[in-house]
Protein backbone atom coordinates (compact mmCIF):
# COMPACT_ATOMS: atom_id res chain seq x y z
CA UNK A 1 0.00 0.00 0.00
CA UNK A 2 1.50 3.56 -1.03
CA UNK A 3 1.79 5.69 2.13
CA UNK A 4 0.10 8.57 2.03
CA UNK A 5 2.48 11.99 2.67
CA UNK A 6 1.81 14.60 4.89
CA UNK A 7 1.12 18.40 2.88
CA UNK A 8 2.57 19.82 5.94
CA UNK A 9 6.09 17.70 5.89
CA UNK A 10 5.98 18.33 2.43
CA UNK A 11 6.10 22.10 2.42
CA UNK A 12 8.82 21.78 5.04
CA UNK A 13 10.70 20.17 2.70
CA UNK A 14 10.39 22.47 0.11
CA UNK A 15 11.62 25.26 2.52
CA UNK A 16 14.42 23.48 3.55
CA UNK A 17 15.73 22.85 0.27
CA UNK A 18 14.95 26.65 -0.46
CA UNK A 19 17.22 27.34 2.45
CA UNK A 20 20.16 25.02 1.42
CA UNK A 21 19.99 26.26 -2.27
CA UNK A 22 20.04 29.85 -1.04
CA UNK A 23 22.97 29.12 1.46
CA UNK A 24 25.00 27.21 -1.30
CA UNK A 25 24.72 29.64 -3.77
CA UNK A 26 25.98 32.37 -1.86
CA UNK A 27 29.01 30.35 -1.41
CA UNK A 28 31.79 31.61 -3.90
CA UNK A 29 33.27 28.85 -6.20
CA UNK A 30 37.22 29.12 -6.70
CA UNK A 31 38.95 28.04 -9.48
CA UNK A 32 42.47 27.68 -9.84
CA UNK A 33 44.69 28.87 -12.81
CA UNK A 34 48.09 29.48 -13.51
CA UNK A 35 48.48 33.44 -13.71
CA UNK A 36 45.13 34.87 -12.22
CA UNK A 37 42.02 33.63 -9.80
CA UNK A 38 38.82 33.75 -10.73
CA UNK A 39 35.84 34.22 -8.32
CA UNK A 40 32.24 32.94 -8.91
CA UNK A 41 29.42 33.93 -7.25
CA UNK A 42 26.00 32.10 -7.57
CA UNK A 43 22.61 33.74 -7.28
CA UNK A 44 18.88 32.37 -6.76
CA UNK A 45 18.63 33.02 -10.91
CA UNK A 46 21.60 30.37 -11.13
CA UNK A 47 18.79 27.85 -9.88
CA UNK A 48 15.90 28.18 -11.16
CA UNK A 49 17.25 29.69 -15.02
CA UNK A 50 20.23 27.65 -15.42
CA UNK A 51 24.04 28.13 -14.63
CA UNK A 52 25.55 31.22 -14.75
CA UNK A 53 28.60 32.95 -14.15
CA UNK A 54 29.52 36.27 -13.12
CA UNK A 55 32.99 37.01 -13.65
CA UNK A 56 34.85 39.45 -11.25
CA UNK A 57 38.49 40.08 -11.45
CA UNK A 58 40.31 40.75 -7.56
CA UNK A 59 42.39 44.03 -7.81
CA UNK A 60 46.31 43.49 -8.81
CA UNK A 61 48.92 46.02 -8.20
CA UNK A 62 50.13 47.23 -10.72
CA UNK A 63 53.29 45.90 -12.42
CA UNK A 64 56.46 47.38 -12.91
CA UNK A 65 56.80 47.41 -16.65
CA UNK A 66 52.81 47.99 -17.40
CA UNK A 67 53.03 52.34 -18.39
CA UNK A 68 52.17 54.28 -15.53
CA UNK A 69 48.84 56.56 -16.25
CA UNK A 70 49.77 59.74 -16.17
CA UNK A 71 47.51 62.42 -13.70
CA UNK A 72 45.16 64.61 -15.52
CA UNK A 73 46.75 67.89 -15.71
CA UNK A 74 44.89 70.26 -13.26
CA UNK A 75 42.87 72.45 -14.45
CA UNK A 76 43.52 76.37 -13.38
CA UNK A 77 40.64 77.68 -11.57
CA UNK A 78 39.20 80.70 -12.94
CA UNK A 79 40.19 83.99 -11.99
CA UNK A 80 37.31 84.81 -8.80
CA UNK A 81 35.40 88.07 -9.98
CA UNK A 82 36.32 90.99 -7.89
CA UNK A 83 34.52 91.12 -4.66
CA UNK A 84 32.45 94.23 -4.77
CA UNK A 85 34.05 97.01 -2.35
CA UNK A 86 32.52 97.35 0.47
CA UNK A 87 31.64 100.05 1.59
CA UNK A 88 33.30 102.33 3.41
CA UNK A 89 32.36 103.31 7.24
CA UNK A 90 30.66 106.93 7.05
CA UNK A 91 33.38 109.52 7.62
CA UNK A 92 32.20 111.92 10.93
CA UNK A 93 33.52 115.10 10.53
CA UNK A 94 33.29 117.31 13.50
CA UNK A 95 31.35 120.13 12.84
CA UNK A 96 33.43 123.40 13.50
CA UNK A 97 31.99 125.55 15.99
CA UNK A 98 32.24 129.40 15.43
CA UNK A 99 33.09 131.93 18.20
CA UNK A 100 30.79 134.66 18.92
CA UNK A 101 32.45 137.86 18.63
CA UNK A 102 31.97 139.57 22.56
CA UNK A 103 29.99 142.82 21.09
CA UNK A 104 28.38 140.65 18.25
CA UNK A 105 24.55 141.80 17.66
CA UNK A 106 21.83 140.31 19.10
CA UNK A 107 18.72 139.26 16.53
CA UNK A 108 15.76 138.89 19.33
CA UNK A 109 13.04 136.27 17.87
CA UNK A 110 9.68 136.51 19.92
CA UNK A 111 6.27 134.87 18.57
CA UNK A 112 4.49 131.76 19.13
CA UNK A 113 5.49 128.09 18.00
CA UNK A 114 6.20 129.12 14.24
CA UNK A 115 8.48 132.38 15.94
CA UNK A 116 10.56 129.37 18.01
CA UNK A 117 11.42 126.94 14.24
CA UNK A 118 12.15 130.22 12.50
CA UNK A 119 14.64 130.86 15.52
CA UNK A 120 16.11 127.22 15.01
CA UNK A 121 16.57 127.96 11.81
CA UNK A 122 17.97 131.41 12.04
CA UNK A 123 20.74 129.78 14.77
CA UNK A 124 21.84 127.68 11.46
CA UNK A 125 21.38 130.43 8.81
CA UNK A 126 23.79 132.27 11.26
CA UNK A 127 26.32 129.72 12.55
CA UNK A 128 29.23 130.54 10.71
CA UNK A 129 28.78 134.56 11.47
CA UNK A 130 30.41 135.59 14.50
CA UNK A 131 28.90 139.08 14.77
CA UNK A 132 25.97 137.28 14.98
CA UNK A 133 24.18 135.89 17.99
CA UNK A 134 20.19 134.68 17.69
CA UNK A 135 18.54 134.31 20.77
CA UNK A 136 14.97 133.26 20.79
CA UNK A 137 12.16 133.40 23.35
CA UNK A 138 8.70 131.75 22.09
CA UNK A 139 5.88 130.64 24.03
CA UNK A 140 3.77 127.24 21.76
CA UNK A 141 0.33 128.48 22.67
CA UNK A 142 0.69 132.72 22.85
CA UNK A 143 -0.45 135.45 20.74
CA UNK A 144 -1.88 138.74 20.96
CA UNK A 145 -5.52 137.54 21.52
CA UNK A 146 -5.29 135.91 25.06
CA UNK A 147 -3.13 138.43 26.82
CA UNK A 148 -4.61 137.06 30.40
CA UNK A 149 -2.73 133.76 29.01
CA UNK A 150 0.47 135.29 28.06
CA UNK A 151 1.22 138.92 28.01
CA UNK A 152 3.49 139.24 25.19
CA UNK A 153 3.98 143.32 25.33
CA UNK A 154 4.96 142.99 28.81
CA UNK A 155 7.20 140.10 27.80
CA UNK A 156 8.70 141.73 24.78
CA UNK A 157 9.93 145.09 26.64
CA UNK A 158 11.31 142.82 29.11
CA UNK A 159 13.22 141.11 26.62
CA UNK A 160 14.51 143.92 24.85
CA UNK A 161 15.63 145.40 27.98
CA UNK A 162 17.52 142.17 28.41
CA UNK A 163 19.08 141.69 25.17
CA UNK A 164 19.32 144.97 23.89
CA UNK A 165 18.90 143.68 20.15
CA UNK A 166 20.22 145.30 16.56
CA UNK A 167 16.75 143.65 15.18
CA UNK A 168 13.87 141.95 16.26
CA UNK A 169 11.66 139.52 14.62
CA UNK A 170 7.62 138.61 15.34
CA UNK A 171 6.04 135.99 13.93
CA UNK A 172 2.82 135.56 16.00
CA UNK A 173 -0.74 135.20 14.82
CA UNK A 174 -1.30 131.32 14.24
CA UNK A 175 -2.79 130.81 17.99
CA UNK A 176 -5.16 134.16 17.54
CA UNK A 177 -8.26 132.38 15.75
CA UNK A 178 -10.45 132.68 18.73
CA UNK A 179 -12.74 135.14 20.50
CA UNK A 180 -11.30 138.17 21.81
CA UNK A 181 -12.18 139.73 25.37
CA UNK A 182 -12.04 143.79 24.77
CA UNK A 183 -12.90 146.24 27.03
CA UNK A 184 -16.47 146.54 25.95
CA UNK A 185 -17.37 142.90 26.06
CA UNK A 186 -16.21 139.94 23.98
CA UNK A 187 -15.73 140.00 20.27
CA UNK A 188 -15.92 136.87 17.98
CA UNK A 189 -13.58 135.96 15.61
CA UNK A 190 -13.68 137.57 12.37
CA UNK A 191 -15.97 140.14 13.09
CA UNK A 192 -15.68 143.70 12.56
CA UNK A 193 -15.00 144.50 16.30
CA UNK A 194 -12.45 141.40 16.29
CA UNK A 195 -10.18 142.60 13.78
CA UNK A 196 -10.31 146.59 14.69
CA UNK A 197 -9.26 145.54 17.95
CA UNK A 198 -6.66 142.73 16.95
CA UNK A 199 -5.26 145.61 14.81
CA UNK A 200 -4.79 148.08 17.59
CA UNK A 201 -2.65 145.73 19.04
CA UNK A 202 -0.44 144.71 16.33
CA UNK A 203 -0.11 148.87 15.57
CA UNK A 204 1.15 148.69 19.48
CA UNK A 205 3.28 146.17 19.50
CA UNK A 206 5.02 146.93 16.55
CA UNK A 207 5.49 150.39 18.07
CA UNK A 208 6.96 148.82 21.31
CA UNK A 209 10.12 148.27 18.77
CA UNK A 210 10.35 150.91 16.30
CA UNK A 211 10.14 154.11 19.32
CA UNK A 212 13.33 152.23 20.22
CA UNK A 213 15.06 153.23 16.60
CA UNK A 214 15.13 148.86 16.18
CA UNK A 215 14.55 147.40 12.74
CA UNK A 216 11.29 145.36 12.94
CA UNK A 217 10.90 142.38 10.51
CA UNK A 218 7.07 140.47 10.93
CA UNK A 219 7.22 137.23 9.74
CA UNK A 220 3.74 136.26 7.82
CA UNK A 221 2.01 132.83 8.34
CA UNK A 222 2.46 129.59 6.14
CA UNK A 223 -0.08 127.85 4.48
CA UNK A 224 -2.02 125.11 6.79
CA UNK A 225 -3.59 121.98 5.73
CA UNK A 226 -6.61 123.06 7.03
CA UNK A 227 -8.58 125.42 4.61
CA UNK A 228 -10.13 127.37 7.29
CA UNK A 229 -6.62 128.08 8.42
CA UNK A 230 -5.48 128.82 5.23
CA UNK A 231 -8.17 131.23 4.84
CA UNK A 232 -7.56 132.62 8.36
CA UNK A 233 -4.03 133.01 7.46
CA UNK A 234 -4.66 134.99 3.73
CA UNK A 235 -6.52 137.70 6.21
CA UNK A 236 -4.25 137.83 9.22
CA UNK A 237 -0.96 138.71 6.48
CA UNK A 238 -2.95 141.46 4.68
CA UNK A 239 -3.49 143.34 8.17
CA UNK A 240 -0.07 142.26 9.17
CA UNK A 241 1.63 143.92 5.84
CA UNK A 242 -0.52 147.12 6.15
CA UNK A 243 0.11 147.76 9.54
CA UNK A 244 4.37 147.28 8.65
CA UNK A 245 4.55 149.67 5.88
CA UNK A 246 2.66 152.28 8.00
CA UNK A 247 4.45 151.71 10.94
CA UNK A 248 8.10 151.64 10.05
CA UNK A 249 8.58 147.72 10.18
CA UNK A 250 9.16 145.52 7.18
CA UNK A 251 6.70 141.95 6.38
CA UNK A 252 8.41 139.20 5.21
CA UNK A 253 6.14 137.08 3.33
CA UNK A 254 6.93 133.11 3.31
CA UNK A 255 3.99 131.95 1.92
CA UNK A 256 5.17 131.16 -1.69
CA UNK A 257 7.65 128.66 -0.04
CA UNK A 258 5.00 126.68 1.21
CA UNK A 259 2.66 126.40 -1.21
CA UNK A 260 2.42 124.59 -5.10
CA UNK A 261 2.46 126.67 -7.96
CA UNK A 262 -1.46 126.97 -7.98
CA UNK A 263 -1.63 128.06 -4.24
CA UNK A 264 -2.27 124.65 -2.70
CA UNK A 265 -1.06 123.39 0.62
CA UNK A 266 1.97 121.29 0.51
CA UNK A 267 3.49 118.81 2.38
CA UNK A 268 6.59 117.86 0.24
CA UNK A 269 8.74 120.71 -1.61
CA UNK A 270 12.03 122.29 -2.43
CA UNK A 271 14.34 122.80 0.23
CA UNK A 272 17.44 125.79 -0.20
CA UNK A 273 18.95 124.20 -1.73
CA UNK A 274 16.51 122.98 -4.49
CA UNK A 275 15.89 119.39 -3.67
CA UNK A 276 12.40 117.66 -2.82
CA UNK A 277 12.13 117.30 1.04
CA UNK A 278 9.21 117.16 3.09
CA UNK A 279 8.40 120.75 5.13
CA UNK A 280 5.14 119.95 6.97
CA UNK A 281 4.67 117.36 9.26
CA UNK A 282 2.10 114.99 9.66
CA UNK A 283 -0.27 117.68 11.57
CA UNK A 284 0.25 119.76 8.43
CA UNK A 285 0.30 122.63 10.82
CA UNK A 286 4.26 122.42 12.54
CA UNK A 287 7.32 122.67 10.25
CA UNK A 288 10.26 120.03 9.95
CA UNK A 289 13.76 120.87 10.43
CA UNK A 290 14.24 121.47 6.62
CA UNK A 291 10.76 123.21 6.79
CA UNK A 292 12.32 125.54 9.32
CA UNK A 293 15.63 126.10 8.04
CA UNK A 294 13.49 127.22 4.32
CA UNK A 295 11.79 129.58 6.53
CA UNK A 296 14.75 130.83 8.06
CA UNK A 297 15.93 131.14 4.49
CA UNK A 298 13.29 133.98 3.62
CA UNK A 299 13.83 136.50 6.77
CA UNK A 300 17.83 135.63 6.35
CA UNK A 301 17.41 137.94 3.28
CA UNK A 302 16.32 141.39 4.80
CA UNK A 303 18.45 140.83 8.09
CA UNK A 304 21.60 141.03 5.94
CA UNK A 305 20.54 143.62 4.18
CA UNK A 306 19.86 145.40 7.06
CA UNK A 307 23.05 144.90 9.55
CA UNK A 308 25.30 144.52 6.30
CA UNK A 309 28.85 143.70 6.99
CA UNK A 310 27.87 142.26 10.77
CA UNK A 311 26.32 139.28 9.07
CA UNK A 312 29.36 138.15 7.09
CA UNK A 313 31.15 134.46 8.29
CA UNK A 314 34.41 136.51 7.21
CA UNK A 315 34.57 139.32 10.26
CA UNK A 316 37.15 138.47 13.05
CA UNK A 317 37.91 139.86 16.21
CA UNK A 318 42.02 141.59 16.04
CA UNK A 319 43.88 141.23 19.01
CA UNK A 320 47.38 140.28 20.16
CA UNK A 321 46.17 136.72 19.38
CA UNK A 322 45.65 136.81 16.10
CA UNK A 323 47.49 139.96 14.66
CA UNK A 324 50.44 139.54 12.11
CA UNK A 325 53.78 139.34 13.66
CA UNK A 326 55.77 142.75 13.52
CA UNK A 327 59.39 142.66 12.74
CA UNK A 328 61.53 143.84 15.62
CA UNK A 329 63.63 146.39 13.18
CA UNK A 330 60.16 148.58 12.54
CA UNK A 331 59.58 148.31 16.39
CA UNK A 332 59.57 151.94 18.23
CA UNK A 333 63.39 152.88 19.21
CA UNK A 334 65.24 150.40 17.24
CA UNK A 335 66.03 152.81 13.82
CA UNK A 336 66.87 156.36 13.46
CA UNK A 337 63.99 158.86 12.65
CA UNK A 338 63.68 159.74 8.99
CA UNK A 339 63.88 163.10 8.00
CA UNK A 340 60.61 164.29 5.67
CA UNK A 341 63.24 166.64 3.82
CA UNK A 342 65.36 163.82 2.93
CA UNK A 343 63.40 160.72 2.36
CA UNK A 344 65.83 158.90 0.55
CA UNK A 345 68.90 159.59 2.57
CA UNK A 346 70.98 160.17 -0.33
CA UNK A 347 72.14 163.53 1.01
CA UNK A 348 69.38 165.62 -1.07
CA UNK A 349 67.80 168.91 0.18
CA UNK A 350 65.28 169.41 -1.56
CA UNK A 351 61.74 167.00 -2.13
CA UNK A 352 60.62 166.34 -5.48
CA UNK A 353 59.00 168.86 -7.25
CA UNK A 354 60.31 171.69 -4.94
CA UNK A 355 63.02 172.97 -7.41
CA UNK A 356 61.72 175.49 -10.17
CA UNK A 357 61.74 173.55 -13.69
CA UNK A 358 64.60 175.66 -16.18
CA UNK A 359 63.45 177.98 -18.12
CA UNK A 360 63.53 177.47 -22.13
CA UNK A 361 64.77 180.07 -24.48
CA UNK A 362 63.15 178.36 -27.40
CA UNK A 363 59.51 177.06 -27.29
CA UNK A 364 58.99 173.18 -27.11
CA UNK A 365 56.63 171.55 -29.88
CA UNK A 366 53.85 171.26 -27.15
CA UNK A 367 54.27 174.84 -26.41
CA UNK A 368 54.00 175.82 -30.28
CA UNK A 369 51.12 173.43 -30.31
CA UNK A 370 49.11 174.31 -27.50
CA UNK A 371 49.54 177.89 -27.61
CA UNK A 372 50.40 179.10 -31.14
CA UNK A 373 48.35 176.81 -32.29
CA UNK A 374 51.78 175.55 -34.71
CA UNK A 375 52.78 172.18 -35.64
CA UNK A 376 56.97 171.85 -35.79
CA UNK A 377 57.69 170.13 -39.38
CA UNK A 378 58.44 166.85 -38.98
CA UNK A 379 62.06 165.49 -39.57
CA UNK A 380 62.94 164.60 -42.88
CA UNK A 381 62.13 161.22 -43.91
CA UNK A 382 59.65 160.34 -41.04
CA UNK A 383 56.43 158.66 -42.33
CA UNK A 384 54.20 162.32 -42.26
CA UNK A 385 57.07 164.21 -43.98
CA UNK A 386 55.12 165.39 -47.28
CA UNK A 387 57.57 167.58 -48.23
CA UNK A 388 58.43 166.87 -52.34
CA UNK A 389 62.23 167.00 -52.67
CA UNK A 390 63.51 168.42 -56.24
CA UNK A 391 63.92 165.66 -58.83
CA UNK A 392 67.61 166.19 -60.29
CA UNK A 393 67.61 166.65 -63.72
CA UNK A 394 68.70 163.54 -66.02
CA UNK A 395 71.58 163.32 -68.54
CA UNK A 396 71.12 163.25 -72.08
CA UNK A 397 72.48 160.68 -73.92
CA UNK A 398 73.46 161.35 -77.65
CA UNK A 399 73.09 158.45 -80.21
CA UNK A 400 75.37 158.44 -82.63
Amino acid sequence: MRKRVNRATLRWGAIGTATLVLVFSALPVHVADAQERYYYRRSILDFFLGRRYIQEYPPQAPSQNAPQRQPAPKRKAAPKAAAAPRPAAPVVVEEKVVEKLANAQKILVVGDFLAGGLGVGMDAAFKDSPGIVVETHSNVASGLVRDDYYDWPQQLTKFMDEAKPAMVIVMLGANDRQQMVTDVGKEKFRTDGWYAEYQRRVVAFGKQVTSRKIPLLWVGLPAFDSPAMTADAVQLNQLFRKQMESGGGEFVDIWDGFVSEGGDFIVTGSDINGQQVRLRTSDGINLTEAGRRKLAFYVEKPVRRILGIQTSPDLVRLDTGNAPAIDAVAMPGRTEPISLSDPNLDGGAELLGGRALPVSVTKSPRDMLVQDGEMAPPPAGRVDDYRMTPMKPTAQVSIK
